[in-house]
């Protein structure tokens, strides 16, 4: 146990870390982050919950639309993706491993698959957006499919609530590209802070807390793919 403003031991080659002076332990300052940042987490999924909600409603007064709408996404792109965030999910968790173990080259290289994955994954979202954009399948009031559109998929007028399968559809993968930018924004931190050997077994909790911050962004994607690209 430490006592405030103590130093953590680190094996040779790494950085000590010092308790924050307002904790009594390490163990108390780990146990304090860990529960805030399950909190936090709470939140997220409160988020995604009432989206998840507004989906459901919507799509019981508007099932032909919803279905129509269903169709127009590209399944193979989604299934690409959940695979992507599926093998980023296993590298998250052994670079904690990998950090709790004192592996420093293990970790850094996991990490850097994870943040290449994440980018794997908003290039297909380009793809599949452009796609989006270029036959006018936009949110809301502004989904206005163009000529191309109406000749390539026929019939898109007998579906005059496909606009709001859009609104929820940007919504929703939006907010959860934006989550993913967040995640590889840290795992640039994380590679940083990793390099210069910040964490070892002695200290691993920021790559503890990221981990669980991506397995959340992945497991509302598990949600979202068959929700939106395959559910009739």
């Amino acid at each position: 146990m430490s006592h405030a403003g103590h130093t953590v031991p680190a094996p040779e080659g790494f950085v000590p870390h010092v308790v924050a002076h307002h904790f009594e332990s390490q163990e108390q300052e780990y146990q304090s982050a860990k529960l805030g940042f399950w909190l936090f987490l709470c939140t997220e999924v409160l988020l995604f919950g009432g989206l998840f909600a507004a989906f459901f409603y919507y799509k019981s007064m508007y099932q032909a639309d919803f279905v129509r709408g269903g169709e127009l996404l590209a399944w193979k792109m989604g299934t690409l993706n959940t695979v992507i965030l599926l093998a980023s999910s296993y590298t998250m968790a052994m670079a904690v491993r990998s950090a709790q173990l004192t592996k420093k080259k293990a970790m850094l290289n996991y990490l850097l698959i994870t943040l290449i994955c994440g980018a794997g994954f908003m290039v297909v979202k380009y793809f599949e957006y452009t796609s989006k954009i270029h036959h006018g399948f936009l949110p809301g009031v502004f989904f206005v499919p163009n000529a191309e559109a109406l000749i390539e998929f026929p019939g898109l007028l007998d579906f005059p609530r496909l606009n709001l399968f859009f609104a929820l559809y940007w919504t929703m993968t939006g907010i959860h590209g934006f989550h993913v930018l967040v995640g590889m924004f840290l795992m640039v931190w994380l590679y940083w802070r990793g390099k210069k050997g910040h964490f070892h077994k002695g200290h691993y909790m920021p790559v503890d807390l990221v981990g669980l911050y991506w397995h959340l962004v992945d497991l509302i994607w598990i949600f979202l793919f068959p929700l939106l690209y395959l559910v009739p």
